[in-house]
């Protein structure tokens, strides 16, 4: 049976198929037996199948199946000699069994079902004793460590334990298989009672790290207080504060926010009453980012900054790497140019520097700032790469949020499925609930742009979520996807107190595009109230008035669903059958009927209840003056001519250019004009 039908057959069930095939070997009966058990183990007729199999085989051969049972997933044939001893002559008969399959030089069980039964199948004391000539032959061979570290533990053995899996550990995360690591580091602790007390903190702190770049944040906080207090009864100062700095970075990752901005100047405080070190410049790089995470951009900027001039003095690269991160993305959320380049430079650096970790926030950083920005330009240059290069490396935490990031802007595109579909599995497992978040908002928003039922248990979960963290770049986007919901949903009263807290955190946050947003769902909600001060060009334009010119604006950055509610602000005729044009292609039935609804007070009767004909007529959905421009386009006029021929003013054919670029998704007037003619739309 192949992948595809073991996915079939799983999907009912709500099983991972992938290691449900791993497990089976797509066997037809495993599988069957192993959905019908209900999530156990090894079924019990799995095993009574497996065991009667074996059953036909002699002693001999029997030997040689409980010796590679205790080896995975496979065995060479040379430490199968020294598990098996004479035994070992019997092979063939177990590969003509069917039980084994043999792969270059080694064997193993077809079936890890099977595998399990005949493991499960030995006496504990010829278990131990297997696993026992394991060891000692994987010793001699130098094998792995983490295969060291495994039949160590299954053989008692707490010295080879302590021996091997820290350097499994220490091996597993400099590859990037940081959820090995973590349980290398579980399996030495397990066995370390009787480790020094000052070694087994460092295991504690090395596994809390690991468990912050995996994702596994309980895990993690629970191994860095143990570490703290172990350092705390030494009276080291220095170790402790850097303890606390990591359990901060743990701690308002997993949106324990308030704990983690204690945690974190009390690190600081610890530091600071020492003699100046590389640990006191983490901590007010930590210390930034608590500040960075709640906007507060000025502490932020000048924390940041402390921790990169001592980092400097201690040519601590990775703090001078993650300080000018933090300006960079601070800066970028005012809007500064320089913002950019500093974040782009951190990227260089931690490349450079072979760097993963910090490599990791850079890409991270860089979508979130495309994606609060709207700056599709940045997303597309860095946001796939990122996740590329995040999934490689096992930068759970990175790669979720980076996989929302590029979901919203989806989202803000006009790609509402592609949004939808971008959101990974992994965001609604155990981990962090922030990038849930973002997820949140997107499906909600989707859900309540096209009318569908349920957006509100989306929207009130993120809410939740929102509330507890405290954080403002969480607080400000649920606020206003809610706001949206109540106006689309006919309830544009609630607007105004699901809105004012968000509003002024925002304002006193400097934070332009939330600020913006926020004012403007108020104000199509009926609130009469001064724009904000720092508010992004779009919504300033909309907030006083020209929506034309946010119209304009918002198709320049190629966001077609806000352009749209731009000219649905005006009362031209033209401008608002563009805009219901552009909501009914993108599924927007309540904000469509807003318009429908506009255009019917202003007298306009005889509505069709789909886009316009001109607009059916051709694949592309582009409106009949689109159309006019495409073809004038295509002959090679420039946007100052076409604003000629057609009477109207250059900035409405810029607009009408790209909404053009947009629909046909090409990224030039070359590309446009040789799609038009492909599609019948220009002759040319």
């Amino acid at each position: 049976m192949g992948q595809d039908a073991v996915q079939q057959l799983a999907e009912p069930h709500a099983v991972d198929a992938e290691e449900l095939f791993r497990r089976t070997g797509g066997n037809p009966f495993f599988v069957t037996e192993a959905l019908a058990s209900a999530g156990a183990e090894l079924p019990p007729t799995v095993r009574d199948a497996v065991l009667a199999r074996a059953g036909g085989l002699d002693r001999d051969a029997r030997e040689v199946l409980e010796a590679v049972s205790v080896v995975s997933p496979r065995v060479e044939l040379g430490l199968l000699e020294a598990l098996a001893g004479n035994a070992i002559g019997r092979v063939d008969e177990c590969l003509a069994s069917g039980m084994l399959v043999q792969e270059g030089a080694t064997v193993g069980f077809r079936h890890e079902l099977a595998r399990i039964a005949i493991e499960e199948s030995i006496s504990p004391f010829e278990r131990v004793s297997l696993h026992r000539r394991a060891l000692a032959a994987l010793r001699a061979a130098d094998a792995d460590p983490a295969r060291l570290a495994h039949h160590a533990e299954a053989a008692g053995d707490v010295d080879a334990v302590l021996e091997f899996a820290p350097a499994a550990a220490a091996r597993a995360a400099a590859s990037g298989a940081h959820r090995e690591a973590i349980a290398q580091y579980a399996r030495t602790l397990r066995f370390g009672e009787s480790l020094p007390s000052e070694r087994r903190a460092e295991l504690l702190e090395h596994g809390g790290h690991e468990c912050y770049i995996a994702d596994r944040f309980d895990e993690g906080v629970k191994w860095l207080k143990a570490a703290i207090g172990i350092r705390h009864a030494s009276g080291d100062r220095v170790r402790e504060g850097d303890a606390l700095r990591q359990l901060s970075s743990i701690q308002r990752c997993g949106a324990l926010t308030a704990e983690g901005e204690e945690t974190g100047r009390q690190a600081v405080e610890l530091l600071e009453a020492c003699p100046p070190t590389k640990e006191l410049a983490a901590a007010y790089a930590n210390l930034a980012m608590v500040a960075l995470n709640n906007n507060e951009l000025e502490d932020a900027i000048s924390a940041a900054a402390r921790g990169h001039e001592l980092a400097k003095r201690f040519a601590y690269t990775e703090v001078v790497v993650h300080t000018l991160n933090t300006i960079g993305t601070a800066e970028s959320i005012e809007g500064k140019a320089d913002g950019r380049a500093k974040l782009e430079r951190s990227l260089r650096l931690a490349q450079e520097g072979g760097l993963e970790e910090h490599i990791g926030r850079a890409y991270m950083h860089l979508a979130e700032i495309a994606e609060r920005n709207r700056d599709f330009e940045l997303g597309d240059r860095y946001s796939g790469p990122g996740a590329e290069y995040c999934s490689e490396h096992g930068l759970d935490l990175w790669l979720r949020y980076v996989y929302v990031y590029q979901a919203r802007m989806e989202l803000d595109r006009g790609r509402w499925t592609k949004a939808v579909e971008a959101i990974p599995v992994s965001v609604t497992n155990a981990g962090t609930p922030l990038p849930r978040i973002v997820a949140l908002v997107v499906l909600g928003l989707v859900r309540a742009r096209r009318g569908d039922a349920e957006q509100w248990e989306l929207l009130d979960e993120a809410s939740e979520l929102a509330v507890a963290s405290g954080e403002l770049q969480w607080v400000a986007p649920v606020a206003a996807a809610r706001a949206e919901a109540f106006w689309l949903t006919g309830s544009p009263g609630a607007v105004v107190g699901e809105t004012e807290e968000a509003l002024a955190r925002s304002i006193t946050g400097r934070a332009p595009w939330w600020a913006g947003e926020l004012a403007s769902w108020r104000r199509r909600s009926g609130v009469e109230e001064d724009p904000p001060p720092f508010v992004a060009e779009p919504w300033a334009l909309q907030l006083a008035g020209d929506w034309r010119r946010a119209a304009e604006r918002w198709s320049e950055i190629g966001c077609p669903y806000e352009a749209a509610l731009a000219l649905a602000e005006g009362d031209e005729e033209e401008s608002l059958r563009d805009a219901l044009d552009v909501l009914r292609r993108l599924g927007a039935k309540p904000a469509a009927s807003h318009v429908t609804r506009h255009l019917r007070e202003l007298g306009v009767r005889g509505l069709p209840r789909g886009p316009r004909s001109s607009t059916r007529s051709n694949p592309a959905g582009l409106t009949t003056r689109e159309v006019e421009v495409l073809d004038l386009l295509a002959g090679g006029l420039r946007n100052a001519e076409i604003a000629d021929r057609l009477f109207v003013s250059q900035r409405t054919v810029d607009h009408h250019v790209s909404a053009i670029l947009r629909k046909l998704d090409v990224r030039s007037r070359a590309e446009a004009s040789a799609e038009a003619v492909r599609l019948g739309l220009a002759q040319r």
